[in-house]
């Protein structure tokens, strides 16, 4: 398990250091979004991985990472609206937004380990294709959820299925750069 510590670690470096030079390029204006839309940001992304993962021709050059990435960071900054609700301008500085990414990261990154422990790391026999249908189930809860105004019966609630997209995220990144080192 040290190395997925690790391999997780520099997964996020990768989406901390873009998430960083975003805000200096927009500010924080991704603070007016409500939940619905950046739910929708995601399922965009993650829609566009499937199309890559299912079809031959590709018309736009980019791959299944920034895909991934996109979906990293924009569920973070889903679970910043959900701490903080959303604002009529942008509000915050970098360094407020780069600590909050950081403190959702930190509590993300504690459930994957305890939930690694638990199931031995089975996401390692998992296929990238796989990683990717978990995160559109999710998004579906999610929306459901939304749709639902955030009640639930029995269910974990959207901020666990925000941090799990996440996670999953990075281990499809983490299966894709020892893909590429093969």
């Amino acid at each position: 398990m040290l190395d997925t510590a690790k391999e997780y670690d520099e997964v996020i470096q990768v989406c901390l250091n873009l998430y960083q030079k975003k805000m200096s390029d927009y500010g924080s204006a991704w603070r007016i979004l409500r939940l619905p839309s950046l739910t929708d940001q995601i399922f965009i992304k993650a829609q566009r991985i499937r199309g890559l993962q299912e079809n031959d021709v590709r018309k736009v050059d980019e791959g299944e990472r920034p895909e991934f990435v996109g979906i990293i960071n924009y569920a973070v900054m889903a679970l910043i609206q959900l701490e903080l609700g959303v604002a009529d301008q942008p509000d915050l500085s970098t360094e407020k937004a780069v600590e909050l990414y950081s403190k959702h990261i930190t509590i993300t990154k504690e459930l994957m380990l305890n939930k690694n422990h638990d199931y031995g790391e089975a996401w390692r026999d998992m296929r990238v294709s796989s990683l990717t249908d978990l995160i559109l189930q999710k998004l579906l809860r999610v929306k459901q959820i939304e749709d639902n105004k955030g009640k639930t019966l029995v269910s974990e609630g959207i901020d666990a299925n925000y941090q799990d997209m996440i996670n999953y995220a990075v281990f499809a990144l983490i299966h894709l750069g020892s893909e590429s080192e093969k």
